[in-house]
């Protein structure tokens, strides 16, 4: 206890060293934990300006704790603050590529209900217990804490605190007009990497949303297009027209994690997991995909391929997905086709919730969704993931549900990680006979086994539909890489962020094989298709991909259509929502039956996902069979007859859809 109350005189008397110090140290370690090894003070060394400018950082939120009596208590929660922060990137980046955001915050719901595919049940009480002992621990410090003895020097140590506020800004803005730092992080890893954690980790709160061009204006943005691309109101706002049967049926699947794992030469397999994907490689329209996500984002790679608007222009680690379409009504190809007289659909073998798709989707054009929660008897993985062998029936129920030609825009879960560090799969079909590891070999096996389930899977499909009564185009391709130990040494594509896609169709397409991104994807395909519709997606076809102003032009329109005075539209935004059904199969209530003290509720399209529900509480529920239903709850028998039936989230219960 001597010791402690010395070092505590000594912080009274010297706190603003201390807080000097202390940042120092809070900034290695932090960087420590997002480096292997000794990688903090390797940063130090090799970027010390950059590395005492994240010093800086910190400090600056350190000296605010000097204003305070309690300021033992506020340096402690700011530190742990930090800390969290540096331990959740440490942790983070030993499960995928992509580091630690402000974002993953407001992801916190998606990743708790994911916490059972990554960590054990053992590890998940372990992090309850840790963060109810912290709470206790924050409660008995503020009760407990040494105040400052006599008065807070309130002039001088505010005077202080806003100097080192004012040097810190001074010092963000004098770096980044140097080009020491960058506002715009191509790749949020080398970001992290090259800027440090504190700096980038800000940027990723603070920097969201698409910046007002410098040169914004109705004129500026009305000149991207010639006035022959206009409707009759001299705008882009979709013409309702039924002319779906012109064109074929409109299919996008987007394959979890998917690769071709030949290309990792890291490794040797006992035999090609992915025969017949690479048949359509070779016979259909194909290439490189650059994507936006790396070991994880997929709904970023979503975004890009159905607005055609790259999430580059957003804030560094933004989900668009997550802010601006969580509320906002916009254009994508959904709603473009929907103009078009298409029916639109969405399905995903995993949770409608996750990444608020069960929004956004309605607020962007789909008539239906049909996510994990409106599917039985789905298949697993060992990492308790659905397979995506459920998706064949999905897709073609979607398109046999309306008569009109369909867009469905599909989303596959089955390659997802995180992969295991020891065998799970006995006799598998894939064996990885080299890895530089045992950890590396279990993984890696794992992993190419999936793929080559999922490659039957596309196997499946596509033969499914060529015996499908309508033409048909079917684009698939990968949304990133997976999370592995995967390098750009290791990796044989161009670099970390490509995958690889195929035009497939049930008719004759004349093969041509280019490199895309993924936002100009959709273009392609449409103009493949004699599409010209979408602002985006026209943009794209009509503007050189080389040329210096093809990017700012197109970062211009999207700041127009969801942040600006949609000047594109003629001063207003036209979309609204969609009116979206869950599912494209009615779930209905036959009849309400009792047997002895027991109700059951018969019906159709039931899934494991259906409760019961009374007067929107959900009640205790046993899914027998697609038509049948137990009640193990008790009910008054006047309310039976008022029973519903609900779709249930799996991980917060949130009722999903109920039957009128």
């Amino acid at each position: 206890m001597d010791s402690i109350k010395k070092l505590y005189d000594k912080y009274e008397k010297n706190s603003f060293a201390f807080c000097v110090i202390w940042a120092f140290l809070l900034n290695l370690i932090i960087e420590t934990l997002a480096r292997k090894g000794f990688g903090g003070i390797e940063f130090l060394f090799h970027s010390p300006v950059i590395f005492l400018y994240n010093t800086l950082i910190i400090l600056a939120t350190l000296v605010v704790a000097t204003v305070f009596n309690r300021r033992v208590f506020f340096v402690t929660v700011i530190t742990s603050i930090w800390l969290a922060i540096g331990i959740a990137n440490g942790v983070i980046l030993t499960q995928r590529i992509t580091p630690f955001t402000m974002k993953d915050l407001s992801n916190l719901t998606d990743g708790i209900s994911l916490m059972s595919n990554y960590f054990s049940n053992v590890q998940i009480i372990g992090i309850g217990a840790g963060i109810a002992i912290i709470a206790v621990a924050f409660i008995l410090l503020w009760i407990k804490a040494p105040k400052k003895k006599g008065k807070v020097n309130h002039k001088r140590n505010l005077t202080v605190a806003f100097l080192v506020v004012a040097l810190t800004f001074g010092a963000s803005f004098g770096l980044v007009q140097a080009h020491v730092l960058s506002t715009f992080f191509g790749n949020l890893g080398y970001a992290y990497s090259d800027y440090g954690v504190p700096y980038c980790f800000l940027n990723t709160w603070l920097n969201t949303g698409i910046n007002k061009p410098k040169d914004y204006s109705e004129e500026m943005i009305m000149n991207l297009f010639d006035k022959d691309d206009f409707n009759k109101d001299g705008n882009m706002t979709p013409v309702k027209e039924d002319v779906d049967e012109k064109y074929p049926n409109i299919l996008f699947l987007q394959l979890e994690s998917f690769v071709d794992p030949n290309l990792f030469n890291n490794i040797e397999l006992s035999k090609n997991p992915v025969p017949f994907f690479q048949s359509l490689m070779k016979n259909y329209s194909s290439g490189y995909l650059r994507v936006p996500a790396c070991g994880a984002g997929t709904a970023n790679t979503e975004f890009e391929v159905m607005t055609g608007i790259s999430v580059k222009f957003f804030g560094p680690g933004e989900y668009p997905f997550k802010s601006v379409l969580k509320d906002k009504c916009a254009e994508s190809a959904a709603a473009d086709l929907k103009a078009m007289g298409f029916s639109t659909h969405a399905i995903h073998n995993h949770r409608a919730l996750f990444y608020n798709r069960n929004q956004v989707f309605n607020n962007i054009g789909y008539d239906t969704f049909t996510s994990v929660e409106y599917m039985s008897d789905v298949p697993k993985t060992p990492k308790n993931w659905a397979k995506d062998s459920i998706l064949v029936d999905q897709i073609l129920e979607s398109m046999k549900s309306t008569k009109e030609r369909d867009y469905t825009y599909t989303i596959s879960v089955q390659g997802h990680g995180k992969y295991p560090t020891e065998q799970l799969i006995n006799n598998p079909a894939i064996q990885v006979t080299y890895a530089p590891s045992e950890e590396i070999k279990w993984k890696y096996e794992y992993y190419v086994n999936q793929i080559y389930e999922m490659d039957q899977f596309l196997k499946n499909l596509t033969t499914a539909l060529k015996k499908y009564d309508e033409d048909v185009v079917l684009v698939l391709y990968g949304d990133h890489i997976p999370a592995l130990d995967v390098t750009e040494n290791s990796y044989d594509a161009p670099n970390l962020y490509t995958t690889q896609y195929v035009i497939w169709s049930n008719f004759d397409m004349e093969k041509k094989d280019k490199n895309l991104t993924a936002y100009q994807l959709t273009a392609e395909v449409f103009d493949r298709l004699g599409i010209h519709k979408g602002t985006t997606f026209r943009y794209h076809q009509e503007t050189d991909h080389k040329s210096k102003g093809y990017l700012k032009g197109l970062k211009a329109l999207g700041y127009d259509m969801l942040y600006g005075d949609c000047y594109i539209y003629g001063g207003k935004n036209p979309f609204k929502q969609s009116n979206m059904k869950m599912g494209t199969k009615e779930i209905k209530i036959d009849g309400v039956t009792k047997v002895g003290d027991k109700y059951y509720i018969k019906g159709q399209n039931f899934t494991e996902y259906s409760k019961i529900t009374l007067n929107g509480k959900v009640l205790e529920t046993i899914y027998l069979n697609p038509t049948l239903l137990g009640l193990l709850d008790e009910v008054d028998p006047e309310d039976a007859d008022n029973m519903k039936v609900s779709q249930i989230d799996k991980s917060n219960k949130d009722i999903i859809s109920t039957t009128e």
